[in-house]
């Protein structure tokens, strides 16, 4: 028997893998009072606002892959906030900015991810409104425990907390100190309390209580709220105080929606993201690569290159063609045909080049690269915050199946306590996505109003025959397609059970631009986990890779939930973090 860190959980009723064991028992909780799997998923989605503020909040967004029991074809919710009606790339320039800030004001976009979560709650969930938030409430009213990594990024942010975000000050020291301990959120808790209420004075059917409930968030006292607060200057990244842009109207006019996947067939199975609004289509590119490629054997050096060397490729073309409202030419760049072209680029050597392709002939546009790295070190694999509030890889992820055959992949991440001033009447901040639009015309991803940022939150959902077996994800940043990638070659490949894949050594390049302020790169560099043993490290350093050794248990977040071949579902998450768990039965 092979040793993991944890077993792989299997059962029949129903499965649950999350980023924190109190989201993943909150939405079995969902899933033991007859709630299906989407009621259970935001449940779990309103938990992890409270239990893990330090990587998501209901200022950010979140993407999500569903398929239900009466329809398996897969579905994109899409939760991510398009860039206020006043973010002009002129506006910006005129107060002397040649990157969106990686923090404050600025860099918000317009929270999506509430309006998501109760999108999905009202066309695909069973409960109630209250039922599926009463946990959130009472966890950010009456307390809970905090894991360390909160006090730890509040400690890092102290100073710009006491000196220039006095309301986050106000939330998040307590006695002048870091929070330790039972954590309360009380205005939280109210805002939450509030949209129910509010909900269930519009009538007693639970989908008019949603839609208003969504009524209330965009258009009612927190919308008010974030017109008030979002445009009052504050210190940012920049090292200067800036006001935001979101108004009123920005929260009004945003509604979360539905929308087809990007899918690629790789090796018997159907791998289905988001659109290229999102990096997720990366991660099919270099499955689709790896098939012209043949089988890679990860524990060899020759494999760790191979991998490192499709991923450069990848995220070379998301540079060059992904974005939203862009014209991407999806098609081609998922093609059997692009992939062998892309694939004859694979040499014996390490690449230090941005190797963009020319679908359909035409030639790719690079945005100018920045340089510096006050973010600290890169090889943790931890979300990594630096002490002006600039956050790289901050997420969570949340995985639910159910004995119906309902699934669901969810990627819910930004609003980060960290990444702008507390509005105090709501208990919660704005988020900074917008830092990964560029502040160049005529890039994919350039920064208009309406537009999404090209985003790195990228869910997964897996079929077979035309019927979802799988829904996956890791949190990341960057880094989520890479090592979702080395997973799904681990598990959907080469046979490993979901724990022992999830448990493998993992790596990932940096050797593309950061999708982070300040949207660094590191020709040839690779993170690889010291568990990797050294004649293999030796090896990809003498291919020229520009090797830095990670710890031993650093890298990767991953979770998973599926339905095995005989019926029976199971479920794992990843060990790294100490926080992550799967439960079921």
């Amino acid at each position: 028997m092979t040793f993991t860190t944890r077993p792989t959980l299997r059962g029949t009723f129903g499965m649950v893998s999350s980023t924190h064991w109190l989201a993943s028992q909150s939405a079995m909780r969902i899933l033991e009072l007859g709630g299906n799997a989407f009621d259970a998923a935001v449940a779990a989605g309103f938990v992890l606002h409270v239990v893990e503020p330090h990587l998501n909040g209901p200022g950010g967004e979140v993407p999500a892959i569903v398929a239900t029991a009466d329809d398996p074809t897969p579905r994109v919710l899409c939760g991510q906030g398009v860039a206020p009606a006043g973010a002009t790339i002129e506006h910006y320039r005129s107060l002397g900015l040649t990157l969106v800030p990686g923090s404050g004001p600025l860099a918000a976009t317009v929270p999506g991810a509430v309006d998501a979560w109760l999108l999905l709650l009202r066309d695909h969930g069973t409960l109630s409104l209250r039922v599926v938030l009463e946990l959130a409430i009472d966890y950010a009213r009456n307390g809970h425990p905090l894991v360390p990594r909160v006090g730890d990024t509040v400690s890092t942010v102290q100073e710009l907390f006491e000196q220039h975000w006095p309301t986050s000050a106000a939330l998040w020291l307590q006695d002048g100190r870091p929070p330790a301990g039972r954590f309360r959120n009380e205005a939280y808790a109210a805002t939450l309390e509030k949209l129910v209420t509010e909900g269930e004075a519009a009538g007693a059917d639970r989908q008019v209580q949603i839609e208003q409930a969504r009524k209330t968030w965009r258009e009612g006292f927190v919308a008010e709220a974030v017109d008030k607060f979002s445009r009052l200057p504050h210190r940012d990244s920049s090292g200067e105080n800036h006001g935001g842009l979101i108004t009123g109207d920005d929260m009004a006019a945003f509604q979360a929606s539905w929308e087809e996947p990007a899918t690629v067939d790789w090796n018997g199975y159907t791998v289905a993201k988001t659109g290229p609004w999102g990096q997720g289509p990366g991660l099919l590119q270099s499955l689709a690569v790896l098939s012209e490629l043949g089988d890679v054997d990860l524990d060899s050096a020759e494999g760790v290159h191979t991998t490192v060397e499709v991923m450069k490729l990848s995220y070379a073309d998301r540079e060059a063609w992904y974005g939203d409202g862009a014209d991407v030419p999806l098609k081609t760049l998922l093609s059997p045909a692009y992939a062998a072209e892309r694939a004859k680029l694979i040499g014996p050597d390490a690449s230090l080049e941005l190797r963009p392709g020319h679908p359909d002939g035409r030639r790719p546009v690079l945005p100018s690269i920045a340089v510096g790295n006050d973010l600290g070190d890169a090889t943790t694999g931890e979300p990594t915050v630096s002490s002006g509030g600039v956050t790289r890889g901050d997420t969570c992820h949340v995985d639910v199946i159910d004995r119906w055959g309902n699934i669901i992949s969810a990627t819910p991440s930004g609003g980060w306590l960290q990444s702008s001033p507390t509005i105090p009447e709501l208990g919660f901040c704005l988020g900074s996505r917008a830092q990964m639009f560029w502040l160049e015309e005529g890039l994919p991803a350039s920064l208009a109003p309406g537009r999404r940022p090209r985003t790195t939150l990228t869910p997964t959902l897996v079929l077979r025959d035309g019927q979802p077996v799988m829904a996956c994800g890791s949190p990341g940043g960057d880094q989520q397609d890479q090592w979702q990638l080395l997973f799904l070659l681990r598990h959907l490949g080469s046979g490993m059970d979901l724990q022992e894949a999830i448990d493998a050594p993992a790596w990932h390049t940096t050797g593309f631009p950061s999708s982070f302020y300040p949207r660094t790169t590191e020709p040839g560099g690779l993170v690889i986990e010291s568990r990797v043993g050294a004649a293999v490290r030796d090896e990809l350093a003498r291919r020229g890779h520009v090797v830095t050794e990670g710890e031993a248990w650093s890298l990767g977040r991953l979770c998973a939930v599926r339905k095995e071949p005989d019926g029976v579902l199971a479920a794992a998450a990843n060990p790294r973090g100490m926080q992550g768990y799967a439960v079921g039965r």
